[in-house]
């Protein structure tokens, strides 16, 4: 007579099953304990939530799959992150990611926790063919304006990727390039790439903050990106602005 998995066991090797026909399955359905059938059923449900996630990326291959059937096989998703801060740089990420690429998680980065950000940022790098940052200082965004010097950030993004795309997908901006590039409004829900670029330059972008809050403390930086919260109004209020404020985004031009 074989000896019956314990629950546990049952339980450890649930967690690695990816398919509804894995025979684990079977040998699970004649064990009548409760424990174990409602192992069946938990399984049941997470291999049909994983397959909604898959298809959901999938479909956010899209715009990549067109460009690949014209023959444009180096694609480049482009995003930005810091237009509407106080203070802080405007950071552009390109990224050129691998026809395989499979990191689910990835999504428009506002959707997603700092957390997950932060979990999915190597997992992206890692997978990538390519990645360029572009950046465009409070000085450039003071003398371009915003959305000039988003546009040279973008630009400056493309030309550090270390292959050259055949197609740029571009969330919501164009920039001056001969490279065939494709504008989408809230791309980075829509593509794969663009949705991939958006947590990188929002990772990079934060890491460069937290870099400033140790350089200019007292306005919080590490907690609010450079956004006009609170703390960081308290302590423009009490110390004046930084070399990294936007001497043309109110209220910091009340101190010039």
């Amino acid at each position: 007579m074989t000896e019956k998995l314990s629950i546990a066991a049952y339980k450890k090797q649930f967690e690695t099953v990816t398919s509804d026909d894995d025979p684990l399955f079977v040998q699970a359905a004649a064990d009548s304990r409760k424990g174990v059938q409602q192992l069946i059923a938990h399984t049941h449900q997470r291999l049909e939530r994983l397959a909604k996630v898959k298809s959901a990326f999938e479909k956010r291959f899209f715009y990549e799959n067109q460009a690949r059937q014209k023959g444009r096989t180096v694609i480049a998703g482009i995003d930005e992150v810091g237009r509407g801060p106080l203070a802080g740089p405007v950071i552009s990420c390109a990224i050129v990611l691998p026809a395989d690429f499979d990191v689910l998680g990835v999504n428009d980065s506002k959707q997603l926790s700092d957390h997950k950000r932060e979990q999915l940022y190597p997992q992206i790098l890692n997978e990538a063919v390519s990645v360029g940052i572009g950046w465009a200082s409070s000085q450039q965004i003071d003398d371009l304006n915003i959305y000039q010097a988003t546009r040279v950030a973008m630009l400056e993004a493309v030309t550090h990727l270390t292959v050259k795309p055949q197609q740029l997908l571009i969330d919501a901006m164009a920039i001056d390039t001969d490279i065939p590039q494709l504008k989408l409004i809230k791309g980075d829900a829509k593509s794969i790439s663009i949705g991939a670029a958006s947590i990188v330059a929002k990772v990079f972008r934060d890491h460069v903050m937290q870099a400033y809050d140790q350089l200019y403390p007292g306005y919080a930086f590490s907690h609010n990106a450079g956004y006009g919260t609170k703390a960081h109004l308290d302590g423009l209020a009490q110390l004046g602005p930084t070399p990294i404020h936007r001497k043309t985004f109110a209220p910091v031009s009340d101190f010039f």
